[in-house]
């Protein structure tokens, strides 16, 4: 595997990365999320709607929300 290198500069008070082509996330996608996997750090397409995640098969496990009948009811002061 060959490593590509990107460019990295400053914009105001902002930090930029400048991607290379073959890297670059599609026309017209202004969101991405960022997340920092020990010194990495990786950048996913943040999708537009739900409907990847409703046709995926990812589902919650059995004992999910269980017990949240036992729950002590929250107390709010409002304004």
């Amino acid at each position: 595997m060959t490593l590509q290198t990107a460019r990295v500069g400053k914009n105001n008070r902002a930090q930029v990365v400048t991607i290379p082509l073959a890297f670059r996330f599609p026309q017209g996608m202004k969101d991405v999320y960022i997340r920092k996997i020990g010194d990495d750090v990786v950048l996913s397409p943040r999708p537009t709607d739900w409907l990847s995640f409703l046709k995926s098969d990812v589902r919650a496990n059995d004992d999910f929300m269980q017990g949240v009948e036992d729950l002590p009811v929250q107390e709010r002061a409002y304004p």
